[in-house]
């Protein structure tokens, strides 16, 4: 490739992740405390490309003229093209059904509101219903959104996939459902769930790990969330 193609697919490169770091596009692949290595590394494309294209034009190209590449390397900005047109879907119900629970022991619970309804993540509940024995949810009107995977035996659970670093490690953290279900429910359906807690559990039919019940007492669909992956299970 010469440095002319070099210098275009470095700019689009870098104008892709620029575009993804702004435009939010970055949290279909990382994790959202990495924008800034994200910006960082479009700016550092693009002033690469920068200085290749003013290398290439300091009049050192003379004997390029003698050695032109086959233009098929241009099709090499198709992948960088597609990143830019195409956004992937978060990872669902199909991957979440396929991974066992990565619930994680936390190393603590921070402390809860004292009174009124409770907004928890997936992995909050979890963690602190399977590893506080639910001490701290007793009693409360607990709200938790995720969305619906159900296993082989047509069991529903919610579920949020939480990242260590980007979606290549994504991971499910489940609760499963009992009480008030909608009759119908599609995967990956996105829930915002009113529920209680019970002490009930069962185990993750993928790796036997522990999955907790919430008794839901009403259920609602939503639109799939601005950042659909919880980083909260690994924080």
């Amino acid at each position: 490739m010469n440095r002319l193609a070099q210098s275009a697919l470095l700019f689009l490169l870098g104008a892709t992740l620029l575009h993804a770091g702004v435009t939010d596009l970055y949290l279909r692949y990382v994790k959202a405390g990495l924008r800034p290595l994200v910006l960082l590394a479009g700016v550092v494309l693009i002033a690469t490309a920068a200085a290749t294209l003013w290398y290439e034009r300091r009049g050192t190209g003379h004997e390029h003229d003698h050695h032109h590449e086959p233009r098929i390397t241009w099709l090499l900005t198709l992948p960088v093209l597609a990143l830019i047109l195409v956004a992937p879907p978060a990872l669902g119900s199909y991957s979440a059904a396929h991974t066992g629970t990565a619930l994680q022991k936390p190393f603590g619970f921070p402390d809860l509101p004292a009174d009124g309804p409770l907004r928890l993540g997936v992995a909050d509940y979890a963690g602190r219903a399977v590893y506080g024995d639910g001490r701290s949810l007793r009693d409360r009107e607990l709200r938790i959104t995720g969305f619906v995977t159900l296993d082989r035996a047509g069991s529903p659970y919610l579920v949020r996939m939480g990242l260590n670093c980007c979606a290549a490690d994504a991971q499910p953290v489940k609760i499963a459902l009992t009480g008030n279900i909608p009759p119908v429910l599609s995967p990956d359906t996105w829930l915002d769930i009113t529920g209680r807690y019970t002490p009930r559990r069962t185990k993750d039919p993928v790796n036997d790990g522990p999955i907790p019940y919430l008794e839901v007492t009403r259920a609602k669909p939503v639109p799939t969330p601005h950042d659909p992956y919880d980083e909260t299970w690994n924080t």
